[in-house]
């Protein structure tokens, strides 16, 4: 039995497909179409995991869209009626977007994919959501936290789930979802808000206000908590519309009372840099001092908003007795308050499934149906990312090849290879690595990564201004070994745990480590990924022999791209950052390319 499921029409348009349960492909349609964002019709992303599978859409048991595009309708019409002349621009893009083609959600799929009009189904947005973290975590049964934007009209939710098990003589699966945050209340919005107010783009820049918080101080909590109000005894929240114009602008998420309030805004193309990034900058006193306010009302909002959900998740604990906790959403990206989550909550496990956000959606349409539609037990756990599409090492060596390029062909031997890699690593060469099937979700987690060395400082400023082009206040992942994760980074149970895997947690690093991994240190903390041998040898092999060379069993991870572009999905987009960057060698495969200079 096969099951797609769609998200779209937003943004980060994506696809999966199961087999009896089981994911078999997944992928957003930004890697097909190098359109970061991509918010059309995945009609690429639906002929890879078709292809991949080996089916036709007529082949397909169900379709399954991630939200319920008629209720997201009375949402987008009642806020712009209540608030109308001021959503005047609303109800016209509204009017436009809608009647061309989210209205025709069933037909535009019945006729892309070639499935039966009656075989298209449609789940709630937030429940999307939740079973995406659920059905594939490890749990029989967990606490259930969604936080987002906005779906139809809901934007947090906190449910309890169980499964049944194949096996299982009793049981069932079910998530409920028993309590609700509806429109225009939401931690999402509010956290975008301030994106746009310091000069990033929203649903795209909210990682670097993240990225920013740890180089300020949280002066302004006071001046946030006169825009967001929480109740500590069930975790609800209220927002100050007075000082938002999301819910009725195309083009703005504050307003003038909002900048009487917190300042002049930031600008987009502003050089960001304080006492803490570029001390040697200390002459330009106005313009330090002005970005240490955006550093601090960074901090600030990043502060609210962790309060916010650890306020939240001590409610949801009591309110269900688990133990563990599974979560998605937008929200669930931000790797600081997760690991707070997990530190000053009773939840003993948080399970974040990689593609937390609206691409997620797809594959937990998918399972919603499977699971909770048809009712079959489970007997799968999501055990890695890497579920886009490869390319054989035929079709590498055809494209090195037809470019006439000199290269070292490792095919008979791989760990001749990985050897090649790690001493080129401790030369302080930088890495395009590029291997079998590309990440599903926003991280580079192996497959389309560029590697570094992470001792020095000065490796992190050579990616950032002569690869990666983009903005020098921002972290690189650290990569360990994940029987080695312990020594270095300040988390208990990370070793077991599954978040790390999927670079999903901002941990400490010890003390005594942060010399030793400067360039992926961000002011004492590090967004690490996990590696295990079985899941990715040739990735695990790279820095198991770098560790050996160096003592250090970490490389500096980044994801292989340039500066508004998507990750790297075929050779010839590896080819293109390679040549358009400082990369000194590239992987394509089990062939190796290294720039000449």
């Amino acid at each position: 039995m096969y099951i797609l499921g769609i998200s779209c029409f937003y943004h980060d348009s994506a696809v999966a497909l199961l087999q009896d349960g089981k994911l078999v492909a997944a992928a957003m349609e930004e890697r097909f179409t190098r359109k970061k964002h991509d918010n059309g019709f995945p009609h690429k992303a639906v002929e890879y995991c078709l292809k991949e599978a080996g089916i036709k859409g007529e082949d397909l048991e169900y379709v399954v869209f991630y939200e319920k595009p008629l209720v997201k309708f009375e949402r987008i019409l009642l806020t712009t009626l209540g608030t109308f002349p001021k959503s005047a621009d609303v109800w016209r893009d509204a009017m436009v977007n809608w009647l061309k083609e989210k209205l025709w959600v069933k037909n535009i799929i019945q006729r892309e994919v070639g499935v039966r009009y009656d075989r298209v189904l449609f789940c709630d947005h937030h429940m999307s959501h939740a079973a995406s973290a659920f059905f594939c975590s490890p749990f029989r049964e967990a606490a259930v936290l969604t936080v987002d934007g906005v779906g139809e009209w809901t934007t947090t939710t906190l449910g309890q789930a169980t499964s049944k098990w194949e096996g299982d003589a009793q049981g069932q699966n079910n998530i409920e979802l028993f309590q609700e945050q509806r429109f225009p209340h939401s931690i999402g919005l509010l956290y975008s808000a301030f994106t746009a107010y310091l000069g990033f783009r929203v649903n795209n820049g909210e990682y670097k206000v993240m990225g920013m918080s740890p180089y300020g101080e949280p002066r302004y909590v006071d001046k946030v908590n006169k825009l967001f109000t929480q109740q500590t005894s069930d975790g609800s929240f209220h927002m100050n519309m007075d000082y938002f114009s999301y819910h009725h602008s195309t083009d703005s998420s504050y307003n003038q009372r909002f900048v009487d309030l917190f300042g002049v805004p930031r600008h987009a193309e502003g050089d960001f840099f304080t006492r803490l990034t570029n001390p040697e900058r200390s002459a330009e006193k106005a313009a330090m001092d002005e970005n240490q306010r955006f550093a601090d009302i960074a901090a600030s909002i990043q502060q609210v908003t962790e309060d916010a959900l650890i306020t939240i998740c001590n409610y949801l604990y009591k309110k269900t007795g688990q133990k563990k906790l599974v979560m998605a959403g937008g929200v669930a990206l931000n790797t600081k308050a997760n690991y707070r989550l997990l530190k000053e909550t009773p939840f003993d496990e948080i399970y974040i499934q990689p593609a937390a956000g609206d691409d997620g959606g797809a594959l937990g349409a998918a399972l919603w149906a499977y699971h909770m539609v048809l009712g079959k037990p489970r007997e799968w756990v999501m055990p890695h990312a890497y579920w886009g599409e490869s390319y054989t090492d035929a079709e590498c060596k055809a494209f090195l090849d037809g470019k006439g390029v000199k290269y070292e062909a490792y095919d008979s031997d791989d760990s001749k290879l990985m050897d090649a890699v790690a001493e080129g690593l401790t030369r302080k060469k930088v890495v395009g690595f590029f291997q079998g099937r590309f990440e599903w979700g926003p991280r580079a987690l192996g497959n389309r990564s560029i590697l570094a060395d992470p001792r020095t400082d000065a490796m992190k400023e050579v990616v950032n201004t002569k690869i990666k082009f983009r903005e020098p206040f921002r972290p690189f992942a650290p990569v360990i070994l994940r029987d080695r994760a312990s020594e270095y980074f300040d988390y208990p149970g990370v070793q077991e745990h599954e978040a790390p895997r999927y670079m999903l947690m901002v941990a400490p690093i010890k003390a005594d480590k942060q010399d030793q991994l400067q360039a992926v240190c961000h002011q004492g903390t590090g967004r690490l990924q996990t590696i295990e041998r079985e899941t990715n040898p040739r990735y695990y092999g790279v820095i198991e022999r770098f560790g050996q060379i160096t003592g250090v069993p970490v490389v500096l991870n980044t994801s292989f791209n340039l500066r508004g572009e998507p990750i790297v999905s075929s050779p010839k987009d590896a080819w293109n950052t390679f040549q358009n960057s400082d990369i000194d060698y590239l992987v394509l495969n089990s062939f190796l390319v290294r720039k000449s200079k």
